[in-house]
């Protein structure tokens, strides 16, 4: 053997004693972490658990939240106003029309070009639905939708909510609860504003 191979073989053999001894990885279990309320010198105030950070909500504790009502709840926990209405139908151009239509009849451009259809809104099963019930769909999603909660705050989902109401009652609006005025121009329809 000669000299070099005995350098290079003894190079080797040091190279391997001093990596063996060594930790390569580091497993998740064995990193450097703080129990809960332990204390610590890291932060100024010697608590390793940290206060609340100022207008933050942990997840899962909105369940208080006014605007959020139970699935099976009807309540409507905004004051039906124009600008509720005015926003709920911008949102909702926005959010649902490319599936859900401008009509709320299922026949977005997103539906015509080849996804399932959503149902309509005008079907009697969606029409009786609860308010929570939509605000739960609109939060959490549901079938082939997926959830919103990200993208809608909850005040614009109860607008959507209160512009989809609007749109459902729009078909199925009983004769017996339009004014006297609306009855008379769908009674007839040529007179009532029609100027010549």
């Amino acid at each position: 053997m000669t000299s070099a191979s005995r350098i290079l073989l003894a190079a080797c053999a040091a190279m391997f004693l001093l990596l063996s001894g060594c930790q390569v990885r580091q497993d998740m279990a064995d990193q450097p972490r703080y129990k809960p309320l332990a204390p610590t010198d890291f932060f100024a105030d010697g608590r390793s658990e940290r206060p609340i950070i100022e207008n933050t909500v942990a997840r899962g504790s909105l369940d208080d939240d006014a605007l959020f009502v139970s699935k099976d709840s009807n309540a409507f926990p905004l004051p039906l106003t124009p600008e509720l209405m005015q926003r709920g139908k911008d949102r909702y151009g926005v959010f649902c029309t490319p599936c859900h239509g401008i009509q709320g009849d299922g026949n977005g451009m997103v539906a015509m070009r080849g996804m399932k259809h959503p149902p309509t809104y005008h079907e009697d099963r969606l029409r009786k639905v609860p308010n929570g019930y939509l605000f739960d769909v609109i939060t959490n999603g549901f079938g082939g939708m997926l959830s919103y909660s990200a993208q809608i705050p909850p005040r614009d989902r109860w607008a959507i909510i209160a512009y989809i109401r609007a749109l459902q009652l729009s078909r199925n609006a009983p004769v017996s609860e339009l004014s006297s005025d609306l009855r008379d121009k769908l009674n007839n329809p040529t007179s009532g504003g029609a100027t010549k």
